[in-house]
Order: C-alpha cells, then structure tokens, then sequence
C-alpha cells in the first residue's frame, strides 16, 4: 500500500537564499505531499544575483548524516544534487551502495549539478570521473542539462556539442552508456521549434506535446496566444532503460524567476517516483510542475530569483491562467473530449461544406433547423440571466439574447437567398436531433449550477468559431482542398472566420475562464463540466449528422 506522505530524502548542498539547493527539494517535496528528509553536502553564501562563497563540509560528516536518516527512516527515494568535490561525491555513492546491497535498491535520481544558473562553478573538476565512475551506475536517472551534458560527455571522449535537438537525443543515448538506467536531458537553456519536432520523429520516439496547440485548436491560439510564443518550445529528452526516446515539449516561458530550476525539476521527480508513478508520466508531471512554477513567479531579487514553489500546494483541478495558457479551462474540456470534438469539427458536413461540394438540399436542411435552435440558444442565455446575481453578467446574458433574436431575422434573409419563404421557414418541425439537443440546454439551464449552463453554451460558440478558423486555415494551404472563392457557401465560412463572430469567440471564452477561476470547482463539479461539455459536442454532431441524412 502507498503510503500517504513518502519520506524522500536529497543529499545536496544549502542555497541561503532559499531558491535552489535543498531549500528549493524541501519546499518540492512538501507540495507534492512527501516528507522530505535532507543530508547536507556543502554550504553557499549565495543571492538571486550569484554564490559569493562555498564551504564545502567534510566527507565523514556527509557519510554520517546519510546513515543517521538511512538508520531510522524508510525512504522511498534519494536525489542528488550539488555534491561539490570528489571526497564527498564517493563517500555519497559508498555508502548508498552498500545500503542498496544490503538493504535493497531505493530509486535514485542524479542531477550531476556543475555549474549555478548565474555561472558558478559547484562541482570541483576532479569530481566529474567519481560522479561517472561510482554514482551513475546507481541510478536510476541522471538529469543533466545542456552545459553539464556536453561536460559529461567530453569527459568521456564522446561527441559532446548540442547544437540541435537530433543532438540531444544522440546525446541522451551517449550518456545511458555511461551507466545509469535511464537519462533526462533537460533543455532549458536550448531552443527549439515545432518544426524540429517533425525532424526527429521515428518509430522509436514519442513526442509528448503537453501544453502545446493540439488539433482544432485555432480558437486558443488565435485568441490566447501569439505564434512567436508557441515556436519558442523547451524540450526535455528522456532516454529510458529500453533506449525509448521520449521529448516533452512546452512553450518557452520568459522569465528571470528560473533559479533553482533543475533542483525543483529533480525534486518534483522524486517525489513521483517516491509515489510508485511509471518514469514517463513523473517526468511530464515533475515538467508541468515546474513550468508553472516559473510562469506563476513572483520577482525576488535584482538577479535570477526563484520559481514559485508552493502554487499547487492547493489542488486546482483547472491550471492558473497564465500568458502562455490563457484558456486552460477550455483546452481541458477539448481535450477530455478530443476524438469526438475532432468528429464535430471535421465533420463530413464541414468537409464538404469546404470543398463547395455540399448538396444543396443538405445545407438548406440545416440552416431551416438552425434557424429553430436559435430560438433554444436565446432562451438558455435568458436562463443563464436569471441564474446570475450581478448586474454585469445578467447584462452580458441579456445582450447575447438580443444578438440572437437580431441573428434570427438576418437568418431568416439568409434562408430567403436559398429559396426558403418565411411561412415555409416558420413552420418547419423539428428534427429529433434538434429536439434532442435543445431539450438539454433547457434541462442545464434549470439545474442548480450555472457553470453546467455556461459550458453548454460554449460548446456551440466555440466549435463553430473553430470550424470557421480551421477552414480559413486550410484555404490558405497551398493546393488546399478548401475551394474559398466561388463556393456557393462562402458567405456561411466568412461569418463564422470572420471578426464579428470571433470577438464573440473571445468573448466567450473570457466568460468561461473568468467564471472558473473566481469559482473553483470541486472534483465533482468539474466532472459535471466535462460531461457537459462531452454530451454537448455530441449533440452537435449530431446536428450535423441530422443534416446529412435529412433528418425530419
């Protein structure tokens, strides 16, 4: 059985400003629920702006503050970091090797910390060949970055320049011969793009996307996020005990609060391990823990200050807004729903739709159901009024009711271009699926959470503005399959690619963002959202699917 609190235990040196060091594993294991032992190897005089001084403590008061833990506590997993001579960096591995021949092997992480983020020297050079020679083959994991890898390497007489990310993944390889199970190049201080992402893909290389723009997504980026931001990736490469590469790739983040960096990254994996989660997943998570970290920092110093360390240390279920993520609400629901929302976007309907190629009587179908669902839109909107208890988003509801109801009389000269009478239009049944789905806005509408109402709202707003951005997207591809000019839909895509209905879009997507983070749901009600969300792509689908098969 897991225990609830894993003691951990990182054998590092002191940072007396609190921001790396075994400050920065403390604080890490903490948050992520563990108890966090510490055996101290060397103290630092040391600010946000350099380490002034280090004062390295004596090998066999090291030795004697691992066995005085080991003796009496049963730690579930070990980090290293700054070890700062060779004396101590071999009676650390001594001694962790006799206890895992005599007691049984406890996972065990190495970040072979060498040189500080405002470049100080923290590993004697002489300490280089024992940390290759007596604590790699202990471990489980290394996590070099950059600098320290290609200093690795070099050592070794193996090609050491990382000038590309092909050069890391060769590199990851090179440093798993050095005797460790498995290597996490760590790409902070590298530059890469999504462009050398689709370079080194392979059969034996997964790329692990974390918060990066998925498939019909154009609606975030567009709104959120700007394309310098998203090309500007950090890349971590993991090299498992298989040789299996995997890359996780996540949008650089700008900042000066990255001291501590690799301390809290190894940390934060620990502390997974520590809990019994698979390699893979520690890193991805131990990497989203530290991104945000540094994207949520508050300035400390005048140099590099520290990440901030306690942000989830309240379980959010929906991330903070930040630059780089500004809609994390929304990317959550699209991708708990990504397969259906891809049948919804890229639906037979849209393709066609596309191509000009949609058999009138399927498109006149639909816009004669549409015109009937408008009427279900406006009065959920009117629900979602009345729920509200401030006059801004009452006033907000209101409005979009009346957007509506003037949308409802330029539909209906819409439909007349296509042949279709008022009397003809007003008088048309509704389809089941039609039915179907306003039956469910209403139903959400009179349930006690307003949230529910406001995500089912979205779903239609959202995904027709993404339908409209996506065709717009492809349109401009070269020998596109998208006939934009002289299609007979034309002016359906431009409405819905064009700035009066993507201000709607963002509007919208503000209004479910905002509404989120003032009130956090509960586990439960966060499962409420994305059902609701799940169910209402469905029912556009479906609406698609009612014009295709003519649906009376």
């Amino acid at each position: 059985m897991m225990l609830e609190s894993p003691p951990v235990l990182t054998i590092a040196g002191s940072d007396s400003s609190g921001g790396a060091g075994i400050q920065a594993d403390l604080k890490t294991f903490t948050v992520h629920g563990c108890y966090g032992a510490s055996v101290t190897t060397a103290l630092t005089a040391q600010n946000t702006t350099g380490v002034q001084a280090v004062y390295g403590l004596p090998p066999d008061f090291v030795k004697q503050q691992i066995n005085s833990v080991l003796d009496d506590i049963d730690i579930k997993a070990i980090k290293t970091g700054m070890l700062f001579n060779a004396e101590n960096t071999k009676i650390v591995a001594q001694v962790l090797k006799e206890r895992f021949d005599a007691k049984g092997h406890i996972p065990l992480v190495c970040d072979p910390v060498c040189v500080s983020t405002s470049g100080h020297t923290l590993l004697h050079p002489d300490a280089v060949d024992t940390i290759i020679d007596e604590l790699f083959p202990l471990s489980d994991l290394i996590t070099p970055n950059k600098a320290e890898a290609e200093l690795l390497l070099k050592q070794r007489n193996f090609p050491s320049r990382i000038a590309n990310l092909q050069d890391m993944v060769n590199a990851a390889r090179q440093l798993k011969k050095l005797g460790p199970q498995a290597v996490l190049l760590k790409g902070g201080h590298f530059v890469a793009s999504l462009g050398d992402l689709v370079n080194v893909s392979s059969d034996d290389t997964q790329v692990i996307r974390d918060d990066l723009r998925d498939e019909n997504t154009n609606i975030l980026r567009v709104h959120g996020r700007k394309e310098q931001h998203v090309d500007s990736l950090v890349v971590d490469v993991l090299c498992a005990s298989d040789n299996h590469i995997t890359i996780f790739a996540r949008t650089r983040v700008q900042s000066t609060s990255t001291h501590g960096t690799g301390c809290t990254l190894s940390a934060a994996l620990v502390s997974q391990l520590a809990r019994g989660i698979p390699l893979g997943e520690a890193v991805r998570l131990a990497a989203a823990y530290t991104h945000i970290g540094i994207e949520t920092a508050i300035p400390i110093g005048s140099g590099f200050g520290p990440l901030n360390h306690i942000h989830s240390i309240t379980p959010q279920l929906v991330s903070p807004r930040t630059k780089t993520n500004p809609y994390p609400l929304t990317s959550s629901l699209i991708r708990s729903s990504r397969v259906i929302w891809k049948e919804y976007i890229r639906h037979e309907f849209v393709v066609l739709l596309g191509k000009g190629t949609l058999p009138k009587e399927n498109f006149i179908h639909f816009i004669k159901q549409d015109y009937l669902y408008l009427k279900y839109y406006a009065r959920a909107y009117a629900l979602l009024a009345a729920k509200s208890h401030a006059y801004a988003p009452i006033s907000a509801a209101i409005d979009v009711v009346f957007s509506i109801v003037q949308e409802s009389s330029m539909h209906m000269g819409y439909c007349a271009e296509w042949g279709i009478t008022e009397d003809e239009l007003i008088n048309t049944s509704e389809s089941p699926s039609l039915t179907a789905y306003g039956a469910f806005l209403i139903d959400t509408g009179m349930q006690g959470d307003p949230m529910k109402l406001v995500v089912a709202l979205a779903a239609c707003l959202l995904g027709y503005g993404e339908v409209g951005l996506w065709l717009k997207e492809e349109a401009r591809a070269p020998d596109s399959w998208v006939q934009w000019e002289r299609n007979p839909y034309l002016k359906w895509m431009e409405d819905y690619s064009g700035d009066v209905y993507q201000k709607a879009v963002k509007a919208g997507l503000e209004m479910l963002e905002s509404r989120a983070e003032a009130d956090a749901p509960s586990p439960i009600r966060f499962a409420d959202w994305q059902n609701v969300w799940e169910r209402c792509t469905r029912l556009e689908k479906g609406f698609w699917d009612m014009a295709m098969n003519l649906e009376c």
